[in-house]
């Protein structure tokens, strides 16, 4: 071939090389998690009541942590033994998250296929059509769905901290529920996601300090909440805490590694994984009875083996993840620890603190600790039941971690 038109083709091929990497930088910016709740089947008394079984609009508050121009949400039938039936949704900015008004001027229809109603079949999640909504980071969102059949086994999440509103009939588009019922807790609603170029989001996942039990309804003040503002959305935080979560066996939810796929790795745009949990497992082993060495030895173990599955399924991902260690609970009533459960956590604790297990550690107990008694929480920090932080105490915790972690 000439020299002449092999160089021709040179040229024609990296034009064309370039064209390509052009179209693509221009494309549409990909999805991030800004916003997540982790889903569990509802029982009791967190159940919504029988009258909300049928024709009924469900309105529910979150907060995005990170900016968008175009969003989506996730619904949730993730235990429902049934479709869940959606006839109509609709989005809009809250201007006060302890009432169920909306800001009328910007209320916009959700649609699922271009539809206004969407069956999801039982187990399952999907995701509205995408939808130009522009948004700052931290602006209340409520998301309101006329639910038009909800299954008898509902799915969603107790420990909101925030307040939700229904009603009967369809009022997804209305500004005011007058008659609405409120309710402190989630449901059917697990994630909000936003196009972001750049952001990328960290997901939490913990039990009920990550949850945020002991802080304030429609506060915002767990220590998920305080780290989020300081990152000042130019991250995006989700927070998947499950009160009286574990990392082996089911028990309020599903377990650590049974909910890792749906939770974590689903999320889009996950960079970073913060892991915190494992303190109900070691105060469930002795609550009703001692047991022997043996047994507490074999906890540590499949503890930490879990964490090591943890760490090594997110790393497969490209997700860094860093490894919390557990703050102390000497003196709680409900597990009263004993000596052993105080040397298991310790276990569990210098096993995360090893060089090489997790990409990062983040050292929760030394923050929170009694200086005076380190087997115990701050007196300063405790809500008053020895295990959970109140909102200083999340705030020192928020506050303790290293944003240069998280680049």
């Amino acid at each position: 071939m000439p020299i002449r038109r092999s160089l021709t083709i040179l040229a024609a091929v990296l034009t064309l090389g370039a064209s390509s990497m052009a179209h693509a930088a221009s494309g549409p910016c990909p999805w991030v998690g800004a916003w997540g709740s982790s889903q569990l089947p509802v029982n009791g008394d967190d159940r919504l009541p029988e009258a909300a079984r049928r024709d009924f609009t469900l309105r529910q508050i979150v907060r995005p942590s990170i900016a968008g121009a175009e969003l989506r949400i996730r619904l949730s039938n993730a235990f429902g033994e049934t479709p869940l039936v959606i006839a109509n949704a609709s989005l809009a900015r809250s201007p006060d998250p302890r009432r169920a008004d909306i800001d009328a001027k910007s209320v916009a229809p959700l649609r699922f296929d271009g539809k206004d109603s969407v069956v999801i079949p039982a187990g399952a999640d999907w995701l509205s059509d995408p939808i130009a909504m522009p948004l700052a980071a931290f602006t209340d969102l409520a998301v309101s769905l006329h639910v038009d059949a909800l299954p008898e086994r509902q799915t969603g999440h107790p420990g909101s901290r925030a307040t939700s509103y229904w009603t009967g009939g369809d009022h997804a588009r209305d500004a005011a529920l007058p008659a609405a019922t409120p309710v402190d807790h989630w449901y059917l609603l697990s994630g909000v996601e936003v196009r972001s170029c750049g952001a990328g989001a960290i997901v939490a996942l913990g039990d009920s300090i990550t949850d945020g039990r002991g802080s304030t309804t429609n506060g915002n003040d767990r220590w998920t909440d305080v780290l989020a503002r300081r990152l000042a959305g130019r991250r995006a935080l989700v927070n998947q805490g499950i009160g009286g979560n574990r990392v082996l066996l089911d028990g309020l939810g599903p377990n650590a590694l049974a909910r890792l796929d749906r939770d974590v790795l689903s999320t889009p745009g996950v960079t970073h994984l913060v892991l915190l949990e494992g303190i109900n497992d070691i105060g469930m082993l002795t609550k009703d009875a001692p047991v022997s060495p043996e047994a507490h030895a074999a906890l540590v173990r499949q503890v930490t083996g879990a964490y090591a599955q943890i760490v090594s399924r997110a790393r497969a991902h490209g997700i860094k993840v860093y490894g919390g260690t557990l703050l102390p609970f000497m003196g709680m009533e409900y597990y009263h620890p004993t000596a052993a459960s105080e040397a298991d956590r310790q276990a569990i604790n210098a096993w995360i603190r090893q060089p090489g297990h997790f990409d990062a550690v983040i050292d929760f107990d030394a923050v929170m600790r009694d200086p005076a008694h380190p087997d115990r929480l701050n007196p300063a920090y405790d809500v008053g039941d020895a295990i959970h932080p109140n909102p200083a105490g999340y705030k020192a915790m928020g506050d303790a971690i290293s944003l240069r972690l998280l680049k």
